[in-house]
């Protein structure tokens, strides 16, 4: 394999505007607006029907390796689903991201309306990590989680 990096991962929602302001929060800036068609091919590559899309390419300011989402509102088709009904179903379950101020963050996440799973948790002594972390949701319940290493 030759592998070198993430270049993206896909987060879907019901109103790009909303939570694309929900990501600027916790640092992400868009970076490129996502067409909001594209070609029979492309649309085929993602296993998709020609579709319309509303959305774009997310990216961490600061990193210090590239943090990018793929942020993307379905116009057609569309699916008013839920994203999943627990974090313990197969697949991409939640997405973690390093801060240097748990307690600063989960202050401004607070206050833009993020829904925490449980207070922060610290591992536990012997566990081989002293990592504190908190899981939340974002306004359409897809789950992220925030770790103070």
């Amino acid at each position: 394999m030759a592998i070198t990096g993430m270049v993206h991962f896909n987060v879907n929602c019901s109103d790009y505007e909303r939570s694309r302001a929900f990501y600027r929060v916790l640092g992400f800036e868009e970076m490129w607006r996502v067409p909001e068609t594209n070609t029979p091919e492309v649309a085929a590559a993602v296993g998709m029907p020609p579709y319309r899309v509303k959305g774009g390419l997310l990216a961490l300011a600061g990193a210090t390796s590239p943090v990018v989402i793929d942020l993307l509102q379905w116009l057609e088709p569309h699916d008013a689903g839920p994203p999943y009904p627990h974090l313990y179903h197969y697949g991409i379950a939640r997405v973690a991201l390093a801060t240097s101020d748990l307690d600063g963050d989960i202050a401004k996440l607070a206050a833009a309306g993020a829904v925490f799973l449980s207070k922060p948790a610290q591992m536990p002594e012997g566990s081989g990590s002293r990592a504190r972390f908190v899981c939340f949701k974002d306004p359409d319940g897809t789950v992220l989680e925030l770790v103070e290493l």
